[in-house]
């Protein structure tokens, strides 16, 4: 969108406004100027995967999800779905005069952080540990939830810049050390794509990098500047205040503000811009600072069609949770599923399984569908709630098996209570379900419930030792067992080499027990794709505090993982029978040699050597794709312009023009080729 229009429109507004109105405007609780006609506004909203925190709302799979989908079209068609959402639900609020929190149309989100460490309990907020694949996403969400018409439908906001992804319990006065060629090979890629995307709003991070504070950083507001980004630089909650009291790189809370304003923080999530006239007295910033900062604000609340008649008015209450939006919740879970394993059960055959026994504290929880920064959904379909349906003519015999966490399930009962009904259960069936995993209570944001002792972060990969003393009972009653795996992250849950298949579900969406059961029967072909390494265990991996890139991820990591990056299996086989390059993009001649029908991803990468180069390999382009049971297809794969790019020490470009050699795969370990591009 052009915001030229729009800009000129808030010049003329800011111009009327005395100073104190305009430091009025640049705090997330932005104030009524009834002289001027310029209602409240709320900046704060979410919308991670769904319209979060403001009622009911479709609850799409966690985001992470959306990574396992490599799927840019389907991630625009959820933005869209957001926020259309949101416009029908700000519609009616307006209507009823509430202008408060999470009830306006800037939404903080995409997080677009690189997933680097499996640790940390924000990655299921992103799209993965890959730049590419999270750029692409992360900008097919932005079109989605901002629109194309005159007016913004939406205003997202890329977040948390710049490089954030862990420890959430030293966020507030943690500096995260990144050389040139990391920021510019993995940590800034994202960011400059949204930007060019134009994403309206930028969020800054908790985080100092390399000594500055990123919501007052020179270097990366000079970043910002590069790209060409037009819109609104917002702080993280309350991060302007860690200045003062964290990062000790100012004295006061009128320093930290001028600090921040100086540095092209627009808006301020807290309330240290409340110090802003103070800070004006003192000389440490001039009228002009705010007015800049205010212009910007406006410039996007006028894109959003305040005072305005928009094309979005009339967007009624019925979208909100309809059945279009649900149908395409289970069609992202379906598509974000990953089959990690299977020896042949999979998918199950409804004569074969007259007693199905559903084992696990996941089963009937509503809570594993949900991930953090979600809204309510009215309409959920649990794990057990799905097999139900999918098997009408089974006996389903459910035993929950254990606590999440806890030693015991009730209170004052004895250590492992409800062990034995699931060993129970496992025997008296033919086939058991075995559901296993995580919530946002375990992992998640500084706060987190339960793992407050690691402030929403994971210690380890390994399942809660309640849970793990269920899967060793389970697998002991020698029946057949699929493992179902909820996270939003690397999981190890000790299964992996007795269990006869294993299901990485993610956190689902509302949907999540319907795509689940669907997948289980063999209506839907499994074919995510997993957008992050799943290690063995944490001990090769460096420091959770150290962000150099070496030996992480699936780019430079030197030790054996469980599950590789881009790992998926399907009901079906494909083979790749000819690739060949041409005018920047692959042909790819696939073929699909099993008796089921399958989607699945073409994934390229490339491997260059060079010292300057990645240890291992390095995503280059991707594209979901469909091949009918017997049949071939050619199809092509756009390769990323980066695909010649290696960068220094000092992050200076370098297009290397030798022989690249690219590996394509579907990720499953039987289809595989190479060929040589110069």
């Amino acid at each position: 969108m052009d915001l030229k229009k729009y800009r000129k429109m808030a010049e003329q507004l800011v111009a009327q406004m005395t100073v104190e109105e305009a430091a009025g405007q640049l705090s997330f609780q932005a104030a009524e100027i009834e002289r001027l006609g310029v209602p409240s506004f709320n900046w704060w909203n979410e919308a991670l995967h769904g319209v979060a925190r403001a009622g009911t709302a479709t609850v799409f799979p966690q985001a992470i999800a959306f990574g396992a989908t490599f799927d840019p079209s389907l991630v625009e068609k959820i933005g869209e779905a957001v926020s259309t959402e949101g416009r029908a639900k700000y519609n009616m609020f307006i209507r009823e005069g509430d202008r408060g929190i999470y009830k306006g149309l800037t939404y903080w989100s995409p997080n677009v952080n690189i997933f680097r460490d499996p640790r940390w309990g924000r990655g299921q907020e992103t799209y993965g540990e890959d730049p590419y694949l999270t750029g692409e996403l992360g900008a097919a969400y932005v079109r989605g939830l901002q629109g194309k018409g005159k007016h913004f439908r939406s205003v997202a906001c890329a977040k948390h810049f710049a490089v954030h992804s862990g420890p959430e319990s030293l966020r507030h006065e943690f500096d995260a050390c990144a050389s040139g060629k990391d920021m510019a090979e993995t940590y800034l890629p994202a960011f400059e794509r949204l930007v060019r995307e134009r994403v309206g709003g930028v969020m800054g991070a908790y985080n100092r990098l390399n000594g500055e504070p990123c919501c007052a950083h020179t270097k990366l507001q000079e970043k910002l500047k590069e790209w060409g980004f037009e819109g609104y630089f917002t702080s993280d909650c309350w991060a302007l205040a860690d200045f003062h009291m964290h990062h000790k790189v100012t004295s006061t809370a009128p320093q930290s503000a001028a600090l921040a304003i100086k540095n092209g923080c627009d808006l301020n999530c807290g309330n240290v811009y409340l110090h802003l006239l103070v800070a004006l007295q003192e000389g440490l910033i001039e009228e002009e600072d705010i007015r800049r900062s205010c212009i910007r604000l406006m410039t996007i609340r006028y894109a959003l069609g305040m005072g305005q008649k928009t094309e979005y008015d009339d967007i009624p209450y019925s979208e909100v949770e309809s059945r279009k939006h649900l149908r395409l919740a289970q069609k992202t879970a379906e598509r974000s599923i990953v089959l990690l394993k299977n020896n042949g059960i999979l998918p199950l055959r409804r004569k074969k399984c007259k007693a199905i026994a559903v084992v696990g504290p996941v089963a009937a929880d509503e809570s594993i569908l949900y991930g953090n920064y979600c809204g309510t959904g009215s309409q959920c379909v649990t794990i057990l709630e799905g097999v139900r349906k999918a098997f009408p003519d089974a006996r389903i015999l459910y035993a929950k098996g254990c606590h999440l966490y806890k030693d015991a399930d009730e209170d004052v009962a004895a250590r492992d209570d409800k062990l034995s009904e699931a060993v129970i259960a496992a025997k008296q069936a033919d086939v058991v379900l075995l559901c296993v995993g995580l919530n946002a209570t375990l992992e998640g944001e500084e706060g987190t419930e339960q793992n407050f002792g690691a402030a929403g972060d994971k210690i380890d990969l390994f399942l809660p030792e309640s849970q793990r003393r269920l899967v060793k009972a389970v697998l002991g009653a020698g029946k057949p067992t699929v493992v179902l795996q909820a996270s939003g992250s690397d999981i190890v849950s000790g299964a992996e080499e007795a269990a006869d298949a294993l299901l990485q579900v993610w956190y689902p969406g509302e949907r999540g027990g319907d795509a689940i059961a669907r997948i289980l029967c063999g209506k839907v072909n499994p074919s995510g794709k997993l957008p992050v390494t799943f290690y063995k265990s944490t001990d090769d991996l460096p420091d959770f505090c150290d962000y150099s890139m070496q030996n992480r991820t699936y780019t430079n990591y030197a030790g054996e993982v469980l599950y590789p990056f881009g790992y998926g299996l399907s009901y079906t086989k494909f083979s790749i029978r000819s690739a060949k390059c041409k005018e920047g993009k692959l042909f790819v001649a696939l073929k699909n040699e099993g008796d089921t029908d399958g989607e699945t991803v073409l994934q390229v990468y490339r491997k260059i050597d060079h010292p300057l180069a990645e240890r291992n390999k390095r995503l280059v382009g991707f594209r979901r794709v469909f091949v009918g049971s017997g049949k071939e297809k050619t199809f092509s794969v756009p390769l990323s312009d980066r695909v010649r790019l290696l960068f220094d020490e000092d992050g200076k470009q370098i297009v290397y023009d030798g022989e690249i050699t690219l590996l394509l795969t579907d990720g499953s370990p039987d289809c595989h080729t190479e060929i040589k591009f110069s």
